[in-house]
């Protein structure tokens, strides 16, 4: 073979490898790229952890989560399931995965519930936040909507406020959902007169295109309300029902989003 001839031969076997690029990132479409942030901070014990992680593998077991995968325009979504305590403590337990079908979303489930539970100290929502946002820019995939789901029992208390985390991602189209646990009361925050924790996060935590609330008040309701709040977001579409608390609903009192900061500083200025 003469020289220009192999030349010619790796021309174009050097195009037909570039025409197939597109197809590669096409496959990589999805209807919704949704993290999954979930508090396991030293607030909540492990039978606790326990019964919230119970309720996400139960949720992608479930049938109306799958139906809610399969009726989107790509029928595939891509979902990362990450553990949070302080601002520097993240745990990813689940890596970013494409699910589009039973089989899939059931495998995710099984790879969730094996998992290692363990809880962290602090409580920094803002650092979440900041975490699901950088992760949805460097995952590769391309979704029609990028969703961080934060579900906690109790507010942000350091890594920085929440409401400028909220803010940023907000500024980069990026939805952030919340499902505050309202399970036990949080007491410093009543000691210093704040509202429930429902207020708080939709006055300082949820933010951007079509956010929303699902407040939890007991863990028999929370397999319910996480799988609820997974239809919401997979399928894309809006909720009706009166346990959805809209982020653009004016409710209650105005919140002070600082509240978890002050409350642990005060503690702290008991111990010395």
């Amino acid at each position: 073979m003469t020289v220009l001839r192999i030349v010619a031969l790796l021309i174009c076997m050097t195009l037909a490898a570039g025409s197939l690029l597109p197809a590669a990132v096409a496959q990589e479409r999805v209807d919704v790229e949704l993290v999954i942030a979930v508090d396991v901070s030293d607030s909540m014990g492990h039978s606790e952890l326990r019964q919230q992680r119970a309720g996400y593998v139960a949720a992608f077991r479930a049938r109306q989560v799958i139906s809610a995968i399969r009726e989107g325009k790509h029928r595939r979504v891509a979902v990362t399931y990450v553990e949070w305590a302080r601002d520097d403590l993240k745990r990813v337990i689940v890596p970013w995965t494409i699910i589009e079908d039973a089989a899939s979303s059931r495998a995710f489930a099984d790879r969730l519930e094996a998992a290692r539970i363990a809880n962290m100290r602090r409580t920094s929502i803002s650092g979440a936040i900041r975490f699901g946002v950088a992760a949805l820019a460097e995952n590769g995939i391309e979704g029609d909507r990028q969703v961080i789901d934060i579900s906690g029992g109790g507010p942000n208390n350091q890594g920085g406020p929440v409401t400028g985390a909220r803010d940023a991602a907000a500024a980069a189209d990026v939805t952030v959902n919340g499902l505050p646990l309202l399970i036990q009361p949080w007491y410093p925050g009543i000691a210093m007169g704040a509202p429930g924790l429902d207020l708080y996060y939709r006055h300082c935590v949820v933010g951007g295109p079509g956010a929303f609330v699902v407040p939890v008040r007991s863990w028999e309701e929370f397999p319910n309300a996480v799988w609820h709040k997974l239809v919401i977001e997979l399928a894309g579409a809006p909720s009706q029902e009166a346990s959805v608390l809209p982020a653009q609903l004016q409710i209650g009192p105005e919140v002070d989003c600082l509240i978890g900061e002050k409350a642990r500083r005060a503690m702290e200025d008991k111990l010395k």
